[in-house]
């Protein structure tokens, strides 16, 4: 798979990359990254719905949002680009974003994909996530040496490179204002989860320590039509890295969905 830049469409006042035609699906990155993570997914999913891969804001080539943003300003921004009957699909970041946007907007979604989405850290990590945001100035790039660790580990890949470089690239203040939201929240309400009406995905690998299965399956259970899928072999960045089953799993949702 190849990770190169897309020409990007413009998305109300947000950028993306589009393709395919038919029902909408929406698709969201997470933090440091852009819509081209998304690229193994697009070329899957787009023979069978119109697929638009955001640049969140405040990364790629989408302006960031002012001040100091809520979780709730990215959901609203998202809001605004989804077509009626969506499919909403995010990655980590990504996935708080997208549970937030079904459970504000329910009358746009008609099925949410969370993939690798927190629930409920413990104290530990919380503690962790919340240092990592704190050391963050907005005005110096981020090392990425300690994200790539944790995402891949020591093994060199083409997606390990790809995140290396969108991670250098990223503007310093937009990967503050959206690490710091994701630092601070800690996932769904669980009133939010059960007020979903639509079909719900929780996805994650089996060997991710931070949106860890037991995550993911404590939310499904939540969901009126919420299932947890486990990506064996898999961590962080399974999208990347573990295209050919995430898509699978993308694929049998996408049909719950009437997809």
């Amino acid at each position: 798979m190849t990770w190169t830049t897309r020409p990007r469409s413009e998305a109300g006042a947000l950028s993306g990359i589009a393709a395919g035609e038919g029902p909408p699906i929406v698709l969201l990155h997470g933090v440091g990254l852009r819509a081209e993570a998304w690229n193994a997914q697009l070329d899957a999913l787009s023979p069978r719905a119109r697929c638009l891969a955001l640049d969140l804001p405040g990364h790629g080539e989408s302006p960031a949002l002012p001040g100091a943003p809520s979780l709730a300003e990215y959901s609203e921004a998202v809001a605004a680009c989804l077509g009626e009957g969506a499919v909403v699909i995010g990655h980590s970041f990504g996935a708080m974003i997208a549970l937030d946007c079904a459970i504000r907007h329910p009358g746009l979604v008609r099925g949410v994909a969370a993939l690798n989405a927190v629930h409920r850290r413990s104290p530990e990590a919380r503690a962790s996530v919340m240092a990592r945001a704190g050391g963050l100035d907005g005005h110096t790039p981020a090392d990425p040496a300690q994200p790539i660790a944790r995402w891949f580990g020591d093994a060199p890949s083409s997606a390990r490179d790809a995140c290396e470089r969108w991670l250098r690239a990223v503007d310093p203040a937009g990967y503050k204002a959206a690490y710091q939201v994701f630092a601070r929240e800690d996932g769904p309400s669980d009133a939010g989860l059960a007020a979903l009406r639509c079909p719900a995905l929780f996805l994650t690998g089996a060997e991710e320590p931070n949106s860890t299965p037991d995550m993911s399956r404590a939310m499904a259970d939540l969901a009126p039509k919420g299932r947890a899928e486990i990506i064996e072999r898999a961590a962080h960045m399974m999208p990347m890295t573990h295209a050919p089953a995430v898509n699978a799993a993308l694929a049998r949702f996408l049909e719950e969905c009437s997809l």
